[in-house]
């Protein structure tokens, strides 16, 4: 008969709780201040339903072998007992097995006095643990597990939805101004500055390069690279990415007008960019994906899938899928991805000292990116005769269109007749192409 001993209450700890309320407050922001919602909604109650014991929904399934033939003396736990990671499961007159996850145990597969051979299966162990597969091999047994394994560690959501985003980009304003290039180009400064400054607080170089690749403000990027070459992490890299790029219009502006002057700030620039030809926008898909992917093949699933994708926007001859790609596809992988990264954030991965050690250096990459964009164009400005307003240099910060949409608002601001969005749109698509290289570089360096 079923009872309370059955139910979740006698696992719901305080950090489920605590992981529940910061799923109720990113919702609150989806629908509240519609801060990202298509992807905080989704995000916050897939937090909320892994927080809820024996759900299920995120379990993986670990086998505990014998590593040498004994006989058993002693079954250590009960079944279904929560365990921390390094405890010791059974005692065999030979060994000690501990567990290399955290977890609960499924079921006992010996008894007491019992005889095993090496690599038998002692017990299943159920666990949330995102693991390293080639030491600690798990199985996705839950249904967001199963998203999170076949979509984001076998590399596939990722590409997809930089597919979808290179359908929605219009290169125009940076071709229009090949300028803008070397802005996006700078704000990838903040990937770099963030992969030092996580080094020295500690963190591993895989650690560190997820931990960087923030700064290049593209969601999918960031997971890409969390999923090669941190797993463990990649909940709070995610979460990091995807809440500041929500939070842009609050980390921008303070930065902005820290290293500009109000004379700087209200530089006019003509609205009217270059008219693009078709012929330039088909050709640039193309010669970008054969320079970038030569330079740097470990970017080849990233950059080819965005240069396909604005190849079906650019071409006019397949609308249909450039139709699909910025449409009902992008939202169809947006929700698995969402729903799969919301799934990792369960109490034991989310609450420890590295997770808010990674909040604050996402920020920190945030707002180095901007800063070195804005420093770059100030630079070439002491060099231009035609002056570009440096607050543009911000918008190398990726995160498209946001922080173009921020940077036009600050230049109205200043001077009401100048209309920025344009001029920002180059660097803004400039620093999505950046950060795609900036992680194949760390995936061709580590993984």
């Amino acid at each position: 008969m079923f009872g309370l001993l059955d139910s979740g209450f006698q696992f719901f700890t305080w950090g489920n709780a605590l992981m529940i309320i910061i799923g109720c407050i990113l919702i609150t922001l989806a629908i509240a201040k519609n801060m990202e919602p298509l992807l905080l909604l989704p995000i916050g109650f897939s937090i909320i339903l892994v927080n809820l014991p024996l759900g299920g929904l995120m379990d993986y399934e670990y086998k505990l072998r014998a590593q040498n033939p004994g006989i058993v003396k002693e079954i250590v736990l009960e079944k279904r007992t929560a365990f921390e990671t390094g405890s010791t499961i059974i005692k065999t007159d030979a060994e000690e097995l501990a567990s290399p996850v955290y977890g609960r145990v499924k079921e006992f597969k010996v008894k007491e006095n019992q005889t095993v051979e090496a690599g038998d299966v002692v017990a299943v162990i159920i666990t949330t643990a995102q693991t390293d597969q080639s030491k600690i091999p798990t199985e996705p047994v839950g249904l967001l597990s199963r998203f999170f394994a076949f979509g984001i560690m076998w590399q596939i959501l990722p590409p997809l939805i930089f597919l979808c985003l290179g359908a929605l980009t219009d290169f125009g304003p940076m071709l229009a101004n090949p300028k803008t290039l070397l802005l996006g180009a700078a704000a990838q400064f903040g990937v770099y500055f963030a992969f030092f400054l996580a080094i020295f607080f500690g963190f591993s170089l895989p650690e560190a390069s997820s931990i960087g690749i923030i700064g290049g403000a593209e969601g999918p990027t960031t997971i890409y690279v969390t999923a090669r070459l941190a797993p463990h992490i990649i909940g709070a890299t995610a979460v990091a990415c995807y809440s500041y790029m929500a939070l842009v219009p609050l980390i921008l502006p303070p930065v902005v007008r820290l290293l500009t002057t109000k004379k700087e700030r209200g530089i006019y620039m003509k609205p009217q960019l270059r008219k693009v030809s078709k012929l330039e926008k088909i050709i640039f898909p193309i010669l970008t994906a054969i320079v970038v992917i030569l330079f740097v093949p470990d970017s080849a699933p990233l950059i080819g899938s965005f240069m396909i994708g604005n190849l079906f926007r650019e071409s006019g001859v397949v609308e249909r899928l450039s139709k699909t790609s910025q449409t009902a596809f992008i939202d169809i992988m947006t929700i698995f991805l969402t729903l799969a990264i919301g799934g990792t954030m369960s109490a034991e991965n989310f609450l420890r000292l590295d997770t808010l050690k990674i909040l604050v250096l996402g920020v920190v990459a945030f707002a180095s990116a901007a800063a070195a964009g804005v420093l770059l164009a100030k630079t070439m400005n002491l060099f231009l005769k035609n002056k570009i307003n440096p607050m543009i240099g911000a918008a190398g910060v990726s995160a498209v269109p946001m922080s173009a949409r921020v940077i036009q608002v600050l230049g109205q601001k200043e001077n009401k007749s100048n209309f920025l969005l344009m001029h920002a749109m180059g660097p803004n698509v400039a620093g999505a192409i950046g950060a795609a290289i900036a992680g194949g570089v760390f995936i061709g360096i580590l993984g």
